[in-house]
């Protein structure tokens, strides 16, 4: 089935930044070298648009959520990757804004809202990794979803997600912009059968670390207007598993055999338990003594020595 042709890929705050750069830039060049001054706008403005897709971002934002959610709808994509789709759905991935408690932030605190109305993409800064799609909607999206949020709309809530087109097509290239009619993965697929998408490009990242680096980050992500303190797992994982000896990816740990599934999943605490004894053994060796601190007053006392080694790459707990 056709759906209406996916959005352009425009990164928007990109653009914004340069745009306040150029006005900067004006505001304190001396009159009595405009010449100069003209000269480097020009040359700067060449720059910008030079690297921005055709078409503007206003041009292709969606208006509504339903559009935005239809764009980004994948359901389509288990009719030939039944197994990985399955797996997906069993994913944080798939309920990446249901994990997380939005509604505490949007009541409380610098980004809250008396209505639901009142809310921006500004709002959301969580979203820059847990519902990206929001790059390519208008502010009354934004508003649409506060309003799901805040009444805890399970039904809409569960269609906002990190889903096949987010990783495979926004994600899936790190530098310049991604074809509008073509997905990314670890092979070239020269006919791919979709009315789409109809080619595969191999993507240079998409079994290396960095792919998942694009979000399970470096740390405190300054491109809001109130910085915040975000995942730092790529992070600890360039600094401290690499520099030790470390030569494993994200992908063969999280990833094993492309399961989807991307565990561990922390709703499953079996699973979990397994796979923190593994990644941070710990041996406990303990004394039982009573010491007679007094004449005939004996204290029961234990000295415990616990050593814990951590195998993980990367510190644990983080996200």
């Amino acid at each position: 089935m056709k759906r209406e042709g996916p959005f352009p890929i425009v990164r928007q705050p990109i653009r914004d930044r340069a745009i306040q750069s150029l006005m900067a830039f004006w505001r304190v060049l001396p009159k009595k070298k405009w010449s100069a001054g003209v000269c480097c706008l020009v040359f700067l403005s060449l720059v910008l648009f030079m690297n921005t897709p055709s078409g503007s971002a206003s041009d292709n934002e969606a208006q509504s959520l339903k559009e935005l959610i239809t764009k980004y709808d994948t359901s389509r994509c288990k009719e030939c990757h039944e197994e990985i789709h399955a797996q997906w759905e069993k994913s944080h991935h798939a309920r990446s804004i249901m994990d997380i408690l939005m509604d505490g932030y949007l009541t409380k605190g610098v980004l809250s809202v008396k209505s639901p109305k009142e809310a921006t993409r500004k709002n959301f800064p969580c979203f820059k990794c847990h519902f990206p799609q929001i790059e390519h909607a208008s502010d009354q999206v934004a508003s649409e979803i506060a309003e799901a949020i805040l009444n805890k709309d399970q039904e809409t809530m569960k269609k906002l997600n990190i889903n096949c087109l987010v990783c495979h097509r926004d994600m899936g290239i790190v530098h310049g912009f991604p074809e509008a009619d073509a997905l990314y993965g670890a092979t070239d697929v020269e006919e791919h059968p979709d009315d789409d998408y109809g080619k595969v490009h191999r993507s240079p990242v998409m079994t290396e670390s960095v792919m998942c680096g694009q979000c399970h980050g470096l740390g405190p992500v300054f491109d809001f207007e109130y910085p915040v303190q975000c995942a730092t797992l790529y992070g600890s994982y360039l600094h401290a598993y690499i520099p030790a000896g470390g030569a494993k990816t994200c992908q063969e740990c999280h990833m094993e055999k492309a399961d989807h599934t991307c565990p561990p999943n922390f709703k499953d605490r079996k699973d979990v338990s397994k796979r923190l004894a593994e990644a941070l053994p710990m041996d406990v060796d303990a004394m039982f003594y009573r010491p007679q601190i007094t004449p005939g007053k004996f204290v029961p006392t234990v000295v415990v020595d616990t050593r814990i080694i951590s195998r993980a790459g990367h510190r644990i707990p983080d996200g």
